[in-house]
């Protein structure tokens, strides 16, 4: 065995060498009526030949709407049955699917839009808080979506100046149809088929671009880990915008002739225990925070989950505490932990069905098959097992680079075909990962990675304040919350809330500060850095918070 922090996944088990299209087209035939989707907030229960029907039918009609193999189209929705069906219809067609945030406001959302030039827009006219449709119209009629030509609404109802789903699925001729076919033979697995953006340390989010091969692949081998079995079904309350929803969830289901379960449009605790129960689902997903408001809902014990073995969870560290309860209480006995990230389509290691209880409580797993993965330090150099040193993954679920820049992509992945993680690593002697750090600057809130330059740079826009650093501070029950220490203007004063209102409907509410303090500098060191450190220090030591230990 090695005694280096280096491992890779030999399997058996072949890369899928096929585009997403013809894969779900081979799913669809092979079990027509076998459910596919269920969304249960829509009434929607679709088996796979149903759901091929919507499918075929809205791909032909984004042909019909003049958009050709390799336009982008961006959906900016919360979970609904249209999603999926935009996800399988753009890839058929060739097009890439634009994933915007359901938490962005106006100026988030204008860049993500803008950045990649996408040419049309599929969208919720509202979720919640969310006014989307209004917020493109006043984009649109503001001159500031310049390569937007069409706006497709989720629902029934037309809206000015945009054209219905229905509508969009209803519109196309024998020869949109035929040009559909004739486009499936062209494309090829490694296009460009999704870009979903990551925040950045320039305070810009990077548009991380992902191929058929990197996202059918990750989905089927992350099912793979779970045993996960045609007629399953997968209760998935994460996010479709997300990897985890759209690759781990959706594409993981289709690999594998499973039923996708979509509980609400956006996450609520008691409506995925009631899909488990309802639904007898064999398995569940989510972050921490998710899995912990579930376990905290009141009336917990009535629901019945003893139809539940497996599922996911990650996105941030899971404390022991909480895997133990889901194992113990929700009788997920064989569930996984996964760790990766958006930019590696995203599962870099799993935990397996098989896996001691220990190892599923307390480490990611082991590298999923076909991917390397190596532990390194600050030289580059891989250091022995056991040691600490930053996580680097190679094979093929890495990106194809971020969107329209070259720069951020040669800073992240080497001539080696490395992806810099920038998450800090052990690697056992047994080939067992923790993530024990980060080098980044990046805080995860409820599975949300956000980086503090972002929020920093927005509230350096507000005329009263001269500095301001943001930091996260854990929190029991978003793992980590945040902090801004600002430093006011002279003559100037501010209270929390003005902070608050100055972001909120400007960035997503996840981004908008919970803790804020008024200071007169930052603690340094004496050529003048910033000492993150010693501010987290500060506020665990103010605020009497105790840290978790996690995998």
């Amino acid at each position: 065995m090695s005694q280096l922090s280096y491992v890779h996944g030999a399997s058996t088990q072949p890369l899928i060498g096929k585009t997403i299209g013809a894969l779900f087209d081979e799913t669809c035939a092979e079990h027509p009526d076998r459910l596919a989707l269920i969304s249960r907030h829509q009434g929607v229960r679709w088996t796979y030949g149903q759901l091929k029907a919507r499918v075929d039918a809205f791909a032909a009609g984004l042909i019909a709407l003049g958009l050709a193999p390799g336009d982008r189209i961006g959906i900016w929705a919360p979970n609904c049955a249209e999603w999926a069906v935009t996800q399988f219809a753009t890839a058929k067609a060739g097009l890439i699917l634009v994933n915007i945030n359901p938490a962005y406001r106006l100026t988030e959302a204008e860049y993500a839009i803008n950045k990649v030039d996408c040419k049309a827009l599929v969208i919720a006219v509202r979720h919640r808080s969310s006014e989307y449709l209004a917020m493109v119209r006043e984009l649109r009629e503001g001159g500031r979506l310049p390569t937007v030509e069409a706006v497709i609404t989720i629902g029934d109802d037309p809206h000015r100046g945009c054209q219905s789903f229905p509508h969009i699925e209803n519109t196309a001729k024998r020869a949109d149809r035929a040009r559909l076919a004739e486009i499936g033979p062209t494309l090829q697995f490694d296009d460009a088929i999704n870009i979903q953006f990551t925040s950045g340390t320039t305070g810009f989010p990077k548009g991380a671009t992902l191929s058929h091969h990197n996202i059918l692949n990750n989905g089927f081998f992350t099912g793979e880990a779970m045993k996960l079995q045609a007629g399953d079904k997968v209760c998935i309350p994460v996010p479709l915008y997300h990897c985890f929803g759209m690759v781990i969830g959706n594409l993981g289901c289709v690999t594998r002739a499973a039923t996708m379960v979509y509980p609400s449009e956006g996450f609520d605790p008691a409506a995925a225990l009631q899909a488990v129960d309802a639904e007898r689902c064999v398995a569940l997903f989510g972050v921490p925070t998710m899995f912990i408001a579930m376990l905290g809902q009141p009336d917990f014990d009535r629901y019945d989950l003893t139809c539940l073995r497996t599922g996911a969870m990650g996105g941030s560290p899971c404390p022991i505490e909480v895997m133990r309860q889901v194992i113990d209480r929700m009788h997920m006995g064989q569930v996984t932990n996964v760790y990766g990230m958006t930019e590696t389509s995203p599962v870099s290691f799993q935990t397996n069905t098989e896996d001691s209880l220990e190892r599923r409580v307390s480490t990611v797993g082991r590298v999923q098959a076909h991917l390397e993965v190596k532990v390194v330090d600050t030289d580059g150099r891989i250091v022995p097992r056991g040691e600490t040193g930053e996580i680097c993954t190679r094979g093929y679920s890495v990106m194809l680079g971020y969107w329209g820049d070259p720069e951020r992509t040669a800073e992240s992945i080497d001539a080696s075909g490395w992806m810099h993680t920038g998450d800090l690593g052990v690697i056992d002697d047994d080939g067992y990962g923790n993530v024990v750090g980060r080098i980044k600057d990046m805080v995860i809130r409820g599975g949300e990675n956000i980086y503090p330059r972002e929020i920093e740079e927005f509230l350096y826009g507000h005329p009263a304040i001269q500095d301001v650093q943001v930091i996260g501070i854990p929190d029991t029950k978003y793992g980590e919350e945040l902090c801004a220490w600002i430093v006011l203007k002279v003559g100037h004063t501010l209270a929390d809330q003005a902070v608050r209102d100055f972001c909120r409907d400007q960035i997503a509410h996840y981004k908008i500060p919970r803790h804020i303090r008024f200071v007169e500098g930052f603690p340094t060191t004496v050529t003048g850095k910033v000492q993150k450190f010693a501010m987290r220090e500060a506020m665990i030591a103010e605020l009497d918070l105790m840290l978790e230990k996690t995998a």
